[in-house]
Formats: C-alpha cells, structure tokens, sequence
C-alpha cells in the first residue's frame, strides 16, 4: 500500500507537525487534488478541516496546483512552484507534477482550516522522559 508523509501546518499556532498517513488514511487521499478540503477524522483529529496545500513526489519534485493531473511534466516556467528566477526574464524548463495526489507522491502539505474541539498539540504530544 501507498505511505504518504503529511506535513500539517496551523495557522494560530505557526507550529507544524507530521503525520505518517498508512493503509486506509492514505488510501483516502489518492484521486484528491492540491486546494480539496478533506475531513481530519482520517487521521483521528476529530472535529478538523484539512486543506491540501502542495506536496513532492520520491524525487522532491514539486506538486504545481495549476496542472491537472498525477502525471509528471516539463513546463517552461518563468516564476512560481518549481522555479525561483534570478535574472529578469528568466525562463528554464523544469519538471514539475500535476495536481492529483497519486502514489508517486512522498510528501503532502497541509493546512488547518477548521479547528476542533481538542488542541492539536495533544494530538502530538511527546510522553515525558523520566526522571533520572
């Protein structure tokens, strides 16, 4: 089965935290597009909005959100996702993938939208070392 490394960001707190999506969680994703807003009960955050936000495929290529499709592609690209110009003008043909979450992709970043009852920081919250 697919394994997806999703990368939630929240906006109030400015902290992020890592979920490792596996079997049905990350089968849930798969056909979805970069801007869907899906249900955080996925991966047991109950009462969350999730929005897509980006992502990178096994190669840290970049999900683009203005190209249909999982496929990868090289686009002449002047600014935006996939390429950062430094001359004034610059155009480079570089390989970026398409919108739709696929199992090619490794990474998937995410951002609250609505948030639930409980804080997202005792979600992930790490169990305390003992005291030696």
């Amino acid at each position: 089965m697919v394994d997806f490394k999703i990368i939630l960001s929240d906006p109030a707190t400015g902290r992020s935290y890592k979920i490792d999506a596996t079997g049905p969680a990350a089968g849930a994703l798969i056909g979805k597009r970069i801007g869907d807003e899906i249900d955080g009960g996925i991966f047991g955050l109950a009462g969350y909005t999730i929005r897509l936000t980006g992502g990178s495929d096994k190669t840290g290529i970049p999900v683009r959100r203005d190209l249909p499709g999982p496929a990868r592609r090289k686009l002449l690209l002047s600014e935006g996702i996939g390429f950062h110009p430094v001359m004034e003008g610059e155009r480079r043909r570089k390989s970026v993938r398409g919108n739709e979450i696929s199992a090619d992709l490794v990474q998937i970043n995410a951002v609250v939208v609505n948030t639930g009852a409980k804080p997202l920081a005792e979600y992930f919250s790490q169990p305390e070392a003992a005291a030696e």
